[in-house]
């Protein structure tokens, strides 16, 4: 295939995989409005249903990538792996029903920053002027997109705005540990269904009988659920990992980076939610940081 039709190909693949990431947001803030789902059991159930489908597809396609390598060094860190992404699903699921879907997922878009100081000090990765100007720039997005400057905000939403940031300092975590799998020589598929059985295992602990079958017989729901896991979730990452065959990792990660700007979109035709230009200008200071990483990185 010729480089520039390979390039486009990977191009056109990563942008699905990017929309189809985009529209999680959108999925569980219907569930959470409409089905008044609890955010917990929300997360639960997500995270159950990947685990099954990855283990069904897995299964027939790649079964030998179902076995954790080297379980007796392994198993501790899938533990904590598994755990991280727990409380990243649990604080995300109630970021979007706190914050709605738009402002929520530009809040978690946060974590590049927090990423970028985490690596300096636990892998000495180079930390140059790009990633300070980056780490400004998020931060100074944040703030603007959750009203934090505001104090009435403080005072009317304050739950929202720390549970938001939180999702980003939770999902810099789970990356982290995504990077350590990569040196475990972990196949990333077997750290993905591996964090998310084990990350249902921790929310189960965490349900309630009176809540867990909130949506009783109440179909359309379930069917939502299973949609949001299979397509959103392990699509999104599918389609993403299948563009890196075609393109630099620098290149996929810049494309990811619309995933803000398309649940807005989004969020606004299907939930009819209206960002102000304050939080707008905010969002587009997020995605500069983020770029202004790729950046360096390339």
């Amino acid at each position: 295939m010729h480089p520039r039709s390979s390039f486009t190909r990977g191009l056109l693949i990563c942008l699905a995989g990017t929309a189809v990431w985009s529209t999680t947001a959108v999925f569980i803030a219907h569930l959470s409005n409409h089905y008044r789902l609890p955010p917990l059991v929300l997360a639960f159930w997500r995270d159950l249903f990947v685990a099954l489908g990855l283990a069904l597809g897995l299964g027939l396609l790649r079964p030998r990538l179902l076995r954790v390598p080297n379980p007796r060094r392994n198993l501790a860190f899938f533990a904590a792996y598994g755990l991280t992404l727990a409380i990243f699903n649990a604080l995300w699921t109630t970021s979007v029903a706190l914050n709605g879907a738009a402002v929520a997922t530009i809040l978690v878009y946060s974590s590049p920053a927090f990423t970028a100081l985490a690596e300096r000090y636990l892998f000495g990765e180079r930390f140059g002027p790009s990633r300070v100007v980056a780490l400004v720039l998020s931060l100074a997005g944040c703030i603007l997109t959750s009203g934090a400057y505001n104090r009435d905000a403080w005072r009317l939403n304050p739950l929202g705005i720390v549970v938001g940031l939180s999702g980003g300092l939770a999902f810099t975590a789970y990356s982290l540990f995504g990077k350590a799998a990569h040196r475990r020589e972990i196949s990333p598929w077997t750290a993905t269904f591996g964090a998310f059985t084990i990350a249902t295992a921790f929310l189960f602990l965490l349900q309630h009988r009176a809540t867990l079958f909130w949506l009783g017989d109440r179909t359309s729901g379930w069917a939502l659920l299973a949609t949001l896991a299979l397509l959103p979730t392990i699509g999104g990452y599918g389609l993403y990992t299948v563009s890196l065959a075609y393109l630099p990792a620098a290149v996929a990660n810049i494309v990811v980076t619309l995933e803000p700007v398309m649940t807005g979109i989004m969020a606004y035709f299907i939930l009819r939610e209206q960002m102000t230009p304050i939080q707008l200008l905010g969002g587009g200071l997020i995605l500069v940081g983020v770029f202004l990483l790729q950046g360096e990185r390339r």
